[in-house]
């Protein structure tokens, strides 16, 4: 099922305050004079397509507009101008071919993990034999079949972000949003989820939208990465990564492309810096990227 933006742009209404409660200037932004300040432009004229069955991981700044463009695509927000289209048709709201994963698992702290999971399929009105059974191979897909009848709090965070994969895939959706999704787990966790995912992903054959701050974790995984420059959002490059998987973090043709996008996305967090602080901010030299066993904190 693939997506489609069309000259996608999206602005927030002004409140004509700053958070220190005072009045915010009128500035010149997004080649509009007499623009206020609080009139905030997340993302500006985006176009890019997303294939069937593909797996595009969307890099850029804090603050640049990702999280919007997964909520355009959710149907969660409406486009200022221009259109989101799914398998052709203009997306008008959310919909239950499009599930969305976000940086916290957000369950139902009442409910047991089969809870959580079957919990859509409860308010699709499925009955009880069915939904439990279709939960329960969901929960076996992301090996927490023993974990069934445990509560959130039972749970580690990777744990609650595999309940909220499954609580998501059990749906049958054609397209997986994830915003951030691994950002809050160590890194052990975080490559264990990343494996899983892609297994998950080839077997179910879903198209992936995948938010994420991290290079290597966007190079490992995806068919593609998509750079978005600092607000207002704009599409900077587009990278193939063509590599065959699964792929080795020490392969020096990936580290080589990691290289590339470091180089330009740092350009980008300069700039966020920048306008946040009002002031140049010098980046401190790049070294070279070197591989996770070796890597004593560079580039944190």
């Amino acid at each position: 099922m693939p997506i489609v933006l069309e000259g996608v742009s999206k602005r927030f209404a002004p409140n004509g305050w700053s958070a220190a409660g005072l009045p915010l200037p009128v500035r010149q932004a997004g080649g509009r004079q007499g623009q206020a300040a609080s009139d905030l432009e997340a993302v500006q004229e985006v176009s890019l397509t997303i294939e069937d069955g593909e797996f595009v991981c969307l890099l850029g700044p804090s603050g640049c507009g990702k999280s919007t463009l997964v909520h355009l695509i959710a149907g969660l927000e409406t486009p200022t101008a221009g259109r989101v289209l799914v398998d052709d048709q203009p997306v008008t709201g959310p919909g239950t071919d499009r599930v969305v994963v976000f940086q916290e698992a957000a369950l139902f702290p009442w409910l047991t993990v089969l809870g959580n999971v079957e919990f859509g399929l409860r308010m699709a009105g499925l009955p009880a034999p069915e939904r439990q059974a279709r939960a329960l191979e969901f929960i076996r897909l992301v090996h927490l079949g023993r974990f069934a009848l445990a509560y959130p709090h039972q749970l580690s965070g990777g744990m609650k972000q595999r309940v909220a994969i499954a609580r998501a895939l059990v749906m049958h959706p054609k397209i997986l949003l994830m915003d951030e999704p691994f950002s809050a787990l160590d890194a052990q966790t975080r490559a264990l989820l990343q494996r899983e995912l892609l297994e998950l992903w080839q077997r179910l054959k879903i198209t992936v939208f995948f938010v994420t701050h991290n290079v290597r974790e966007a190079t490992v995984m995806a068919d593609r990465v998509f750079e978005i420059s600092a607000r207002p959002g704009q599409i900077k490059h587009r990278y193939a990564i063509t590599l065959p998987r699964p792929r080795s973090e020490h392969d020096p043709r990936l580290i080589a492309i990691q290289q590339r996008v470091l180089g330009s996305l740092e350009e980008e967090i300069a700039k966020v810096v920048k306008e946040s602080m009002d002031a140049e901010y010098p980046m401190a030299p790049r070294g070279p990227v070197v591989p996770a066993d070796r890597n004593l904190g560079s580039h944190i």
